[in-house]
Order: structure tokens, then C-alpha cells, then sequence
């Protein structure tokens, strides 16, 4: 089978490089499930990597973390998958051992590693994965699809870190594939009202589309005024940073109401430089979310399933397998209007 080898970034006036090596396919073992790979989504992190700016990973790096595929083979003591059968898999590979891995918080894992970054990812024709990483898709949902669920499961994560958010008023800052899927969970979880900012109007028409009730080009309309004009006197009950830059963070800070909750959600490329005056001034407690557990990807397929998050708007390209460098250039030639790039590692939808 072909697997692919990133063995460089795009740094210091290099191209990337991406090269594709023969290997064997491998046999599941016990307890195992062999995966025919059929689609793989390219994110923010992925492209962090393809510039050399990811500092958990080095080359050579095979990627693929937003995957969906068909069972191919089990392995000796699987009972809960078939050959055929749809599924996804949770990237995660955790010690087991640690402090938060005991109580349940194995996204927490002192030894966590991600397929992808700092441990083998899916991108290869088969992939061979322990049962307890495996999730079923529904028959019905495509493999497109299913590759989505990896980042709308850190949006059901993030969402959940708010414990009000039945009948909340939201803001959601940046308008890329998180934010805009964040928006609709928020809204199928409960949330009242959400507002989403950005400085792309290609991208706030987009989130619009996907029927989030306010969005605003804070170009254009100062971030305060956004929120007083979307939620009144008392804005939000809760704003999530999506965006992850100095800006977004200290418009959420100095702008949010007295009292209320910041969940940071993006991650920060380097240090921060953050107002802790008026954080701590107002009483404002910041938050954070990292990735996900197996209930938030349960989660996130039910609320496709039941057409409560639409993911087909924010699939803006497909590129084949033996094409995975050209999907990179294509981002970085149209980064305003791309959200999500697929890899079609088998093109098929059988």
C-alpha cells in the first residue's frame, strides 16, 4: 500500500516536500481493526505543520488525523465491528496511567500523543488501529462527512465547557471551520442566540448560511458594539476565542460583561499578551478546551445525524491522495474562501 511521508516543510525559502512510500499492509492483531482509509481532513494544525511551526512534531511525519474509512479486517477478539462497516477514528494514543487518564480525562494525558503529529497518522491506503480508537459512522453518512467528525467533536467539547448554555446568549470569535461549527453546536445544545465575528465577509456569509444569527465584520463595527447590538445591555454569557491571536483575546477581555465566562478554544502560535488587568478587574473567568473524549464524538454524529449541524457548506475542495502537497498550495492560494480539504485517499462511497 502507499503511505504518505511528509520529510520537510515550507521553511527557510524550501517547499515542502511530500513523498509517497510502498509499504506492506498491515494485519490486524488482536484486539485490532484494519481501516481502508477513504477520506482526510486537512485542518489548522496540519497546516502549522506543513510550514514547519508545529512544535510537537517532527520530519519525516506521515498526517491524517480527520479520517474516515471502511473496515477492511478484525482482528482476533473484535465483536463490535464487520468488514464493511463505516467508521472514524479517535487519534488520541494515551498512557492510560497518568493522574487525568485514571479519572477519565485521557484529552488530558500527560503522554499524550496525536496520530498525525507526534505518532503515526492515517494517511496510507489501510491503517491499523487498536478497537477502542475505532467509532461507527452511521450506513447512511458520507465518508466526507465522516471525516468531519474529528473537529466537530472539539467544538462539542468546547460548547460543553459551558454549563449554562441552555437559553445562552454566545459570541464566537473567528469564523474559520471551528468557529462556524462551534456556532451550530452552541445552537443545536440550547444556546439561545449566537453571534458570530470575523474580518472575512466571504466567511461571516458563509457562517450565516449555516443559520448563525448574527455576524459581523468587526472591521467594520467595533466588537463591543457587536455585542450590545446582538444581545442588549447584558451581551453575551459566554464568548469563545476562535481565532487565537492578541487581538481576539483582549476584544473578548475588555469587551465581555462583568462577571461572565471566556473559553479560549484556538491555540496560540506563541506567547500571549493578554489585559490580566481587566480579566481579574472584572471577574472574569477564562477557560479552556482540549480536543475531545469518545462522548463528544458520539455527540457530534448525532447532531449530523439528525440535521442539526450541517457540514456540507464548509467542504470547499477535494484533492486525490497522490495530490496531498497540491491541497496544501491550493490553502495557502486561497486561505479567505477554503475551509475544509479533503484527501481522497479512495474516492469511492462504497
Amino acid at each position: 500500500m502507499k503511505q504518505q511521508v511528509m520529510t520537510r516543510p515550507a521553511r527557510d525559502g524550501q517547499e515542502a516536500e511530500i513523498i509517497f512510500r510502498d509499504i506492506e499492509i498491515p494485519a490486524p492483531g488482536p484486539g485490532q481493526v484494519l481501516v481502508k482509509i477513504k477520506r482526510i481532513g486537512i485542518c489548522g494544525s496540519d497546516i502549522h505543520v506543513y510550514y514547519g511551526e508545529h512544535s510537537g512534531t517532527s520530519y519525516p511525519v506521515t498526517q491524517g488525523h480527520e479520517v474516515s474509512g471502511q473496515v477492511a479486517a478484525v482482528g482476533e477478539g473484535v465483536a463490535a465491528f464487520v468488514p464493511g462497516q463505516k467508521v472514524t477514528i479517535e487519534p488520541q494514543v494515551v498512557c492510560g496511567k497518568c493522574y487525568p487518564c485514571r479519572h477519565g480525562k485521557y484529552n488530558l494525558c500527560e503522554e499524550l500523543k496525536v496520530m498525525g503529529f507526534q505518532t503515526t497518522g492515517t494517511a496510507s491506503e489501510y491503517f491499523c488501529v487498536d478497537q477502542g480508537k475505532v467509532t461507527p459512522l452511521p450506513k447512511e453518512m458520507s465518508y466526507d462527512d465522516g471525516a468531519m467528525i474529528e473537529p466537530l467533536a472539539v467544538t462539542v467539547h468546547a460548547a460543553r465547557r459551558f454549563a449554562e448554555l441552555q437559553g445562552a446568549r454566545v459570541a464566537i470569535l473567528g469564523c474559520g471551520p471551528i468557529g462556524i461549527l462551534l456556532a451550530q453546536t452552541c445552537k443545536a445544545m440550547g444556546a439561545e442566540s449566537v453571534l458570530i465575528t470575523d474580518v472575512s465577509d466571504h466567511r461571516l456569509a458563509l457562517a450565516k448560511q449555516c443559520g448563525v444569527d448574527h455576524a459581523v465584520n468587526t472591521k467594520n463595527v467595533e466588537f463591543g458594539k457587536a455585542l450590545a447590538d446582538a444581545f442588549g445591555p447584558d451581551k453575551a454569557d459566554v464568548i469563545y476565542d476562535c481565532a487565537g491571536n492578541n487581538v481576539t483575546i483582549n476584544q473578548a477581555i475588555r469587551c465581555a460583561r462583568k462577571g461572565s465566562k471566556l473559553i479560549l478554544v484556538a491555540v496560540f502560535a506563541g506567547m500571549a499578551s493578554a489585559d490580566l488587568f481587566t480579566l481579574n478587574d472584572h471577574e472574569l473567568d477564562l477557560d479552556t478546551t482540549m480536543m475531545y473524549r469518545h462522548e463528544d464524538y458520539v455527540e457530534a454524529i448525532r447532531l449530523v445525524e439528525e440535521g442539526k449541524v450541517q457540514l456540507k457548506p464548509l467542504q470547499s475542495a477535494h484533492f486525490p491522495f497522490e495530490k496531498y502537497l497540491d491541497a496544501y498550495k491550493y490553502i495557502e492560494a486561497n486561505r479567505e474562501t477554503t475551509m475544509k480539504v479533503l484527501i481522497d485517499v479512495d474516492p469511492t462511497q462504497e
